[in-house]
Formats: C-alpha cells, structure tokens, sequence
C-alpha cells in the first residue's frame, strides 16, 4: 500500500521529467536551427565589434586648418600646440579663402586664423585669434571648440609664464575623470551593448520561435497531452534562457579582452542581475508571441516594443537626463534604462547597493508580473 504522503514527491517527478524531456526537445532543435544559433551567438560578437570598433563617441584628430598670417615666434608656438594636441589633425594653408573651401569640402572640420597683428595685440594683452567650426554636426562642433579654446587657453598661460607675467589668476586646474579615466567611449557603450543582446535572445528570438510554433500547430498539439501550459513554456524558454547566458559570458570575456572594459563590480551580481533583465525578455517575447499569428508581425511587434526603446531609450547611447521631462518619464516604462543603470555601475563604479538593489527589484518586479501574464494570455488563447 502506498503512503499518501509520497503522492505529491511523485507528482513532482513526473513533472520534472515532463519538463526536462521538453528542454531536451527544445535544446535539440535550437542547436539544428542556424538562424536561432546567428541571433544568439553570432549576433553578440558582431555587436560587440560593432559598436566597440565602429562606433566611436570620442573627438580625436579633428582636421583643422590653420592660416597664419605672420610668421611671428607667438604665431608659430600657437600653432605647435595645435600640431602637439592628440585631439586636432593641423593642416597649414596661406588663405583664408584656402581655408573656407576645406571647410565647404569637409577636409576640415575647423579653421583656426591666426591674425596679421596677432604678436603686437599679444604684448599689450588684447591677443585674439579666430576659430570657426563647421556646426553640421551639433555634438563634434561643440566639443571641438571647446578643445580649441583649451588648447589656446593652454597656450597662453604657459606664454604668460614663460615671459613671467603675474597678471593671470594663479590658479591651476588639476582635472580627474571618475569611473572612465580614459575617457574612452567604449567604456560607455561596450557595458550597456547587453541589454541590445538580452533582447534580441529573450524577446526576438523568443517571439519568433514561438510564433512558429504557433504558426506550424505544434504548441495546440503539445496542449493535448498530460503536460501542463506552465510546463510547456518552462521546457521552451529554459534552452533560450541558456542561450542568453552564453551571450552574456561572450560581450564580458569580448568587453574586457578586446576594450580593456574594467568590471569594478562583482561577477556574481552581474550575472544576477543579468537573469533579471532575461526574464523580463523571455516573458515581453512570450507574451507578444501569444497574441500574434505569424512570425513577421512577432518580429514587428518586438523590434518597436523591445528593441528601439533598449537602444533609444535605456541611456545605452543617450542620457535620457538630457532628454525632454515627458520623454524622461517615458523611459521608466522600458526595463532596459533599469538594465542599463546597473550595467554601467557594476562596469565601472563597483557594488553601489544603493543603486543596484531599487533597479534589480523593478526589474524582478517586472520579469514576476510579465511570466505571469504570458502563462495566463497562452491558455486563455488555448481556451
């Protein structure tokens, strides 16, 4: 006679076998399906390189041409310090209409004009220069002319001091960057590039395999059977799960040999918190594949749903602190600026608890309630 109590121990036996045969189908026809193993293992390399080599946010060599019209010691050092900068690639011509016509071509990007009477105004202290920038990209022409009136400003103290003038401030800037002493934008970007990754695995491929399923009848066909619907999505998601794991361990092995991208923070977090956001893609990709009929609209759907927003609006490429208040306010609806937040502060800053703990429990509040619906909108559709 058996004991009642081993009634619910054997249930969940049954169950974990049921689950585990499920996983086992679902690793087998992910591992024969090349578009399912591009997206998740190709496309995270490509991203990284991609954006790690591709795409650069940094002004450097910014071709510059610079008129000189004396030939002065003043004149000369000035233009020295532009030929010695890293951030400026001088090019000399004799005119300004010379000069215009690169800057009308695109050969430069900035002219610096040094005047006829530039010594003489630079002995009675009134030395001026003229910079002009080409202003058809907002972003490099601002920071290029901020690197232009260091570069002059530098030049000149150092003038001052050399000729022993006492009537500069005195004062000397000792500039540090925290978290990104480099200075290098692929600190910035490399770091936030998972959040694209968890997304295109847990929500695209997701949405697209499940819709094929649905497409091809097999999900009605598997709802026929003992199995249960929590079950069934458990055995299909757990492969890609995985998947999304292997991503996450290729961008920190490709962030930190390629870029030289520090991890500040604890591995262990990471990968914590890293599950988090997969959850939250896996269930935004299994609800969406409940409500559509075919693998194209899938894919519409979590191209604008999921990945814009984790490009546009997480603060992977923009601070959205430098965006509109009602945008602002937009940007806390996507899991992904809480992604983001944690990815850049466990890169760069290390274990800030105060800001890993309320952004891992949004993004634990938000996988609970999304696994939770999709579960409910697959039986409803079932029903």
């Amino acid at each position: 006679m058996n004991d009642p109590v081993d009634k619910p121990s054997n249930g969940l036996r049954a169950a974990l076998r049921r689950i585990r045969a499920l996983i086992r189908k679902e690793t087998w026809q992910l591992l024969r399906d090349p578009s399912s193993i591009a997206i998740g293992i190709v496309m995270p390399v490509a991203l990284l390189i991609l954006f790690g080599y591709g795409i650069n946010l940094d002004v450097n060599n910014v071709p510059v041409a610079i008129v000189m019209e004396e030939n002065s010691v003043e004149a000369r050092g000035l233009a020295s310090a532009f030929e010695l900068s890293s951030y400026f690639s001088p090019k000399p011509v004799k005119t300004m209409a010379e000069a215009e016509k690169m800057l009308l071509s695109s050969e430069a990007r900035a002219i610096l004009r040094i005047p006829s009477d530039f010594a003489r105004k630079m002995a009675s202290g009134n030395g001026e220069v003229q910079v002009v920038v080409n202003g058809s990209d907002a972003n490099t022409a601002r920071i290029s002319l901020s690197y232009a009136e260091a570069a002059v400003g530098v030049w000149a103290a150092k003038e001052a001091s050399r000729k022993g003038a006492t009537s500069g401030s005195g004062v000397t800037i000792q500039s540090r960057l925290w978290f990104n002493e480099a200075n290098d934008s692929s600190y910035f970007l490399v770091p936030g590039l998972l959040v694209l990754v968890m997304t295109l695995i847990g929500a695209l491929l997701t949405a697209l395999v499940m819709a094929r399923e649905w497409e091809r009848g097999t999900f009605e066909a598997l709802f026929v059977t003992p199995v249960r619907s929590s079950e069934i999505l458990l055995g299909k998601t757990v492969p890609y799960f995985l998947l999304g794991l292997a991503g996450l361990a290729l961008c920190v092995v490709g962030s930190r040999l390629l870029f030289g991208v520090p991890l500040r923070g604890s591995l262990l977090i990471l990968t914590i918190v890293s599950m988090l956001y997969l959850l939250v893609a896996l269930g935004l990709g299994l609800a969406i594949s409940s409500v559509t009929k075919s693998q194209f609209i899938a894919s519409q759907i979590t191209v604008l749903a999921t990945f814009l927003p984790a490009m546009m609006l997480s603060g992977f490429m923009f601070d959205p602190r430098s965006m509109p208040w009602a945008v602002q306010i937009i940007t806390y609806i996507f899991p992904g600026r809480y992604f983001v937040t944690l990815l850049q502060t466990l890169f760069l800053a290390g274990n800030i608890w105060s800001v890993i703990l309320p952004n891992a429990a949004v993004l634990a509040g938000m996988a609970t309630a999304l696994l939770a619906l999709a579960v409910r909108m697959t039986r409803k559709r079932i029903a």
